[in-house]
């Protein structure tokens, strides 16, 4: 390899160095400890030191050094990991180098010469790897060492490396932690001891950072039943950022077949970059924070002062810049955020450059004053190119107009507050099906009789309006600890559908795809899918007791919805759980705000929740689990199993509360939902636990548990709830028992659960996530192992331990088809809602690979063409792939069958469709898919058989020179068995009639 030309000033420092070969220019040499007399105490000590040391030496133990002869400083130009590595370089130099020298008057100029060609080559080679990492030079000698410790294959991409410790035991040993696109590897070489691991991403169960008395800060890594522990890093979040990144990264592919079209950065397994995965992490965490959908990605991020109205003060944060939005969120606990979406803004001009303030009009007459934004210039001009502006000369005066009315509307809005306009949000410009939300069709408020409910809902409306007289009303609103506050005590019945579009992200969805919704209910309307059949069985379930929903009306657009959604979105299709959820987004928002807030639930706020392993559920339960251990130890205390929480819970988080509480009191919880995430539903259920502590604590099992629960949701009220009686679900059959239990109002009960438990923080959340992800995918994983084991042992007999064993060698062969590419037919078809048996399967390569290590032919010259045709024999559905039971049954025929099971699997092997034919039949019946054949194909026509002595079975045939084998022997064989099965089958005793 190449290398950036590096000074060194004692060629034989430490006499580490032996030269081999030299010359004039280039000297050629072998570290010591290596090659010929490399063993004894100084290999030993050279290869400590060439682990603990970061340098090319390490692992190349040979190396080529430019020298001149009237010059005592040399220059390391290459280096090699065998001797016919470097000898080619040094063939090389000798060829295109040496017979140029000679013509240059100074040792300078020969110098340079050298430097530059060794230079071009390696930005050559740079062209085709490497050219992505911030070091290109460090990473290439960390990509040799990569290559030569743990012989991977060449396809594998490198994506960092970090030097840390890896504890064995009590021991640390220091060495080096190498990241790739599929796996986790460390050496370490300390005084003879060697130290390799390797670890697949997709064998993780759990990756967190930890600490104790001995280890301060460490990375733990659970793998296949062993605890493995990473320490002294010099940047531990960075490194964990990454390994989450990758663990993550691996699962999605992986497991659930995600193709990361819309990320460049990760399209391409080969590809991936330490950048790029930094990139895809940031822009998630974007997306999440403000709602975005998933097409925006994090551009710019600039630290600034937002002015916030009638606050009168300036908060800090940065502005985070995108392709279509413009966001800002604080970072002084002011908990301020505010979106504004490009198409929103109408101006954007610097009034006072001595504050480096910018100001950002948009429309309904409001501007936003951001100050001591450190290049506010080159921010204004991102802004202006975003939104089609302009900043020329010709456009002087429109400029002047614009700045104009800006200034006029800061002024305004500084000194005159009270009277600023309210936002108005974006017009719908789609035509959607149903144009009313169905609680104004079916419950309309009636405005001249006013009882007290009513007055207390006019009362929450007349604040919301005083909250957007100051803050602003629509797309470009200011979220302040205020906004939370009143959401707390109830969004009001005519602005609920409003602010959930508008909490959710889901305006913006449906503001950018005007027309959309309309669209999929035309195409999808008339369609029969799986999906419509589940959807229409489940319609009449959805909210039965209200009376949209015993109506066509709410029927119909409630069938729409999720019919246009499975349409959209094939891979979810439908789950239960969508229909009770749409229901209640159909009551408060218009049908199509009602299919974008689906979307958003969906898509982004709870990702893999309506699926059909419901992994997203799942998560959150495990992260529920975690908190009810750190927040509820006096429960911990007394159930040291709560597994039983995680089988209560799973409705609490599939439906939002929605199926356990009353309407009237679950659109609350909704309400907070929208606002703070999944973050809310976690607080609320700590809430609930919290609030009946004392009844599970003495409770005498699950279903006593259970009963407390139950009572507790149904004692639940919203004594604010302006609903009709006729509407609310007041528990009626309970009513006698329910008496004797004290009522709990919703908005208490949200509101201790902010103050319990609102300290924590979504980021915190977000990592849980991802932190028990891995757990719940291997525990699923396990699962179907178990399933597939427990069917494929009723048809062999194989031991539990070797199908066991079996199983693990299928699943790995089927990933490693996987690992490079992205369009793998393996890959491809593997389909985590399919059966247990068709989750992982194997293409004909893979197959021959396996099989050629397991089957007993093994050392006969023709397994190749046995393996094509066992191969045809078990794809019985001709998909070009073999799931586990039928390579099972295979070897169980091979290994544990009668004689007469493998003679009839031997014959089946000569019939159709194992064997198609001569060798020379046409191409069209090759079958391409299953192996890549060639011209020379007549090793296919017949099998070849090794010479036996001449006593054995198979003799020589002098006539065609091909193996014969002797039947009267094997059909002797044969009959004795059927003999003996015969002697041993017995009469039936007859049955007395």
């Amino acid at each position: 390899m190449w290398l950036k030309p590096e000074e060194i000033l004692l060629k034989n420092a430490f006499k580490l160095w032996v030269t081999e070969k030299g010359n004039d220019y280039f000297v050629l040499q072998r570290r010591r400890g290596y090659g010929e007399g490399g063993g004894g105490l100084t290999g030993l000590l050279v290869g400590t030191l060439d682990t603990m040391l970061d340098s090319t030496s390490k692992v190349a133990p040979f190396r080529i050094l430019h020298q001149t002869p009237d010059s005592q400083v040399y220059w390391s130009i290459a280096c090699g990991g065998t001797k016919e590595e470097i000898s080619q370089h040094w063939e090389w130099l000798e060829k295109n180098i040496m017979r140029t020298l000679s013509v240059f008057d100074s040792s300078d100029d020969i110098t340079s010469f050298v430097q530059g060609k060794i230079r071009g080559l390696i930005a050559e080679e740079g062209k085709v790897s490497c050219v992505q990492e911030d070091d290109p030079e460090k990473f290439r000698e960390a990509l040799l060492r990569f290559e030569k410790w743990f012989d991977l294959p060449q396809k594998e991409k490198l994506v960092t490396y970090y030097s840390c410790s890896y504890w064995r035991g009590r021991v640390p040993c220091q060495g080096w932690l190498y990241l790739s696109t599929n796996f986790l590897s460390f050496y370490s070489y300390l005084l003879g001891s060697e130290v390799k691991l390797v670890i697949s991403w997709n064998e993780i169960w759990r990756l967190e950072k930890t600490s104790n008395v001995i280890l301060t800060e460490s990375i733990h890594v659970l793998a296949n039943g062993e605890d493995h522990f990473f320490s002294m890093f010099l940047h531990l979040n960075e490194t964990f950022l990454i390994m989450e990144q990758l663990a993550d990264y691996s699962i999605k592919r992986l497991f659930d077949k995600e193709t990361f079209q819309e990320e460049p950065s990760l399209s391409d397994p080969l590809q991936i970059t330490k950048r790029g995965l930094e990139t895809h992490a940031r822009n998630e965490q974007f997306r999440a924070f403000f709602r975005l959908p998933k097409e925006e990605n994090l551009l710019e991020v600039y630290e600034s002062f937002l002015w916030v109205p009638f606050s009168h003060f300036n908060t800090l944060g940065k502005i985070c810049l995108s392709e279509s939005y413009l966001c800002f969120a604080s970072q002084d606990g002011s908990q301020c955020h505010v979106i504004i979406p490009m198409r929103e803004v109408i101006g954007v001009e610097k009034p006072d450059r001595s504050s480096r303030a910018l100001s950002v009009c948009v429309r309904g007459k409001r501007a936003l004053r951001f100050s001591e934004v450190r290049d506010f210039e080159r921010l204004a001009n991102a802004i202006r190119r975003r939104c089609g502006m302009t900043a020329s000369p010709q456009h002087s005066a429109s400029t002047e107009v614009i700045r104009g009315e800006c200034q006029n509307l800061i002024n305004h809005f500084e000194d005159n507050p009270e009277e600023v306009a309210l936002m108005v949000g974006q017009k719908d410009s789609s035509k959607a099906v149903s144009t009313e939300a169905l609680m104004t069709v079916f419950h309309p408020q009636d405005t001249e009789n006013l009882d007290p409910k009513m007055l207390k809902e006019k009362m929450k409306e007349q604040s919301w309006n005083i909250h957007f007289s100051e803050y602003g009303r629509g797309t470009s609103m200011f979220c302040t600890k205020k906004t939370r506050d009143l959401i707390v005590r109830g969004i009001p019945e005519a602005l609920r559908g409003e602010l959930w579009m508008l909490f959710s992200g889901a305006v913006n969805d449906m503001a950018t795809n005007p027309g959309y919704y309309s669209e999929l209910v035309d195409q999808s309307l008339g369609t029969s899918t799986l999906a419509t059949d589940e959807i229409e069985r489940d319609l009449h379930r959805s909210l039965p007791e209200h009376p949209a929903f015993q109506s066509d009306t709410g029927i119909s657009a409630l069938r729409r919805v999720l019919t246009a959604y499975a349409y959209r979105n094939p891979k979810i299709g439908y789950c239960q759980a969508m229909n009770i959820l749409t229901s209640v987004l159909l009551l408060y928002a218009k049908e199509e705000e009602a299919f974008w807030l689906l979307v958003a639930v969906c898509e982004r706020m709870l990702p893999d929740y309506f699926n059909r392993r419901i992994i997203g559920a799942l998560v959150d339960q495990a992260v529920f689990e975690e908190l009810i251990r750190m927040h509820l130890t006096q429960l911990t205390e007394h159930m040291t199993d709560l597994t039983f929480f995680s089988s209560v819970s799973l409705s609490w988080f599939l439906t939002l509360f929605i199926s356990v509480l009353p309407i009237e009191s679950a659109v609350n919880v909704v309400d907070c939902f929208f606002y703070d995430g999944i973050k809310a539903i976690l607080q609320l259920g700590l809430a609930v636990l919290d609030y009946n502590m004392e009844g599970l604590i003495s409770s005498h099992d699950d279903a006593e548990a259970v009963t407390i629960l139950n009572k507790f949701f149904d004692n639940v009220t919203n004594k604010d709830s302006p609903l009709p009686q006729t509407v609310q679900q007041n528990s009626v059959g309970n009513n006698d028992k329910a008496s004797s239990i004290s009522k709990v109002d919703v908005s208490d009960l949200i509101k201790e659960a902010y103050e319990k438990y609102g300290d924590m923080k979504s980021e915190e959340v977000e990592s849980m996530r991802k932190r028990n992800k891995l757990y719940v995918i291997q525990t699923l994983e396990d699962t179907t192992k178990q399933n597939v084991l427990r069917v494929v042992s009723q048809e062999v007999k194989f031991s539990a331990s070797q199908l066991d064993e079996l199983y693990v060698l299928f699943k790995r062969q089927h990933f490693l088809s996987c690992y490079w590419t992205m369009n793998s037919p393996v890959l491809l078809h593997h389909d985590p809602s399919l059966a247990y048996l068709e989750q992982y399967q194997l293409g004909f390569h893979q197959f021959s690979l396996l099989f050629s290590l397991l089957e007993p032919w093994s050392l006969c010259s023709g397994k190749d063409t046995l393996f094509l045709w066992a191969f045809r024999l078990l794809d019985e559905n001709q998909d070009g792939l073999v799931n586990f039971k039928e390579f099972c049954c295979a070897l169980d025929i091979l290994y544990s069958g009668t004689f007469t099971n493998k003679l009839t699997f031997l014959f089946k092997l000569h019939q159709p469709p194992a064997f198609t034919g001569s060798p020379f039949h046409s191409k069209a019946q090759r079958l391409p898919h299953f192996i890549p054949m060639t011209d020379d194909i007549s090793h296919l026509s017949r099998l070849t058989v090794s010479d036996h002595p001449e006593d054995g079975v198979i003799r020589k045939s002098p006539e065609r020179g091909r193996g014969k084998v002797d039947l009267q022997a094997y059909l002797k064989q044969w009959q004795d068995e059927i003999l003996k099965k015969e002697e041993s089958i017995k009469d039936l005793p007859r049955i007395n009639q």
